[in-house]
């Protein structure tokens, strides 16, 4: 796995000027904060000038300031309790309009996937769910809303889908009991990760069924676990995250599967128009 910023800072310590150390005791001391400061804000906040920020930057190994500042988020989006999140989105906030605030932010969110997006990893994955005999989905927490959105519509198409959300940690197990080689688990999860939706992926890998998992980034913990790993920026937003990104990815995973699935979606779809009309399911406008 990648190391996290605080470890190349500390790593490359030795070699900073005078100026380049106050910004590092800032960032190590105050992490939680600067991951969403601008580089003048973080300059002003650790005593140094803003060239100083941007060439500590690049004296980590980071492209500019951009890059190292989304390096600290990576890294504090699965640490920060609910509490510190509110506190840092009074920080980031303050009295900017919030509407602009968080649809903008989920504008760049997506930006930032579709930039980072594994076109290879994607198909694979769709090769790998298509040709699975059984696809368990499981997400806990804020990500048991994906899981029943992909098991809702996995489940028009194939037929074969179990959706594993809320439920004590046995009967994940329990639920899961029938997983076998062949079959595939697509799990999902973000900051702060859940440790159920992590368990579950140890032991379909002990079994040997094949994982596809959909979360934030390369330091997550569910990439090392992964068959398939697949990668949808997620911010945090106050106490909650955003999670419109990885929305996106599901909607482009289930269209791509559909396209790909070896069933009639034509005929299927004409079937569930008629059970639809004969008991009302839709309202008539």
């Amino acid at each position: 796995m990648e190391k996290d910023i605080l470890s190349l800072i500390e790593a490359a310590s030795g070699n900073f000027s005078k100026s380049q150390r106050k910004i590092a005791g800032y960032v190590i001391n105050n992490y939680d904060k600067a991951a969403f400061m601008t580089a003048i804000r973080l300059a002003h906040f650790a005593g140094v000038s803003e060239s100083t920020v941007v060439r500590f930057a690049v004296e980590l190994g980071y492209e500019g300031y951009p890059q190292m500042r989304r390096a600290l988020q990576d890294m504090i989006r699965g640490k920060l309790t609910a509490v510190q999140r509110i506190n840092v989105a009074k920080d980031i906030m303050g009295s900017r309009d919030i509407l602009t605030h968080v649809l903008t932010s989920d504008i760049e969110q997506i930006r930032q996937t579709l930039e980072e997006a594994d076109c290879v990893e994607f198909s694979r994955a769709v090769d790998a769910i298509v040709e699975a005999k059984n696809i368990y989905i499981i997400g806990m927490r804020s990500s048991s809303f994906l899981a029943n959105f992909i098991g809702f519509y996995f489940n028009l198409i194939f037929g074969n889908s179990r959706v594993i959300t809320e439920c004590p940690d046995n009967e994940v197990f329990e639920k899961m009991l029938m997983l076998s080689k062949g079959d595939v688990l697509l799990a999902i999860s973000f900051p702060r990760y859940s440790r159920r939706t992590i368990k579950a992926m140890q032991y379909a890998r002990s079994v040997g069924a094949s994982i596809v998992a959909i979360t934030d980034g390369r330091l997550s913990p569910l990439v090392e676990l992964a068959d398939f790993p697949l990668c949808a920026r997620s911010d945090m937003i106050s106490f909650l995250d955003t999670l419109v990104a990885p929305l996106s990815l599901v909607n482009a995973l289930v269209v791509a599967i559909s396209e790909k699935a070896d069933v009639d979606l034509y005929a299927r779809f004409e079937r569930l128009e008629e059970i639809w009309d004969e008991y009302g399911v839709y309202e008539q406008i």
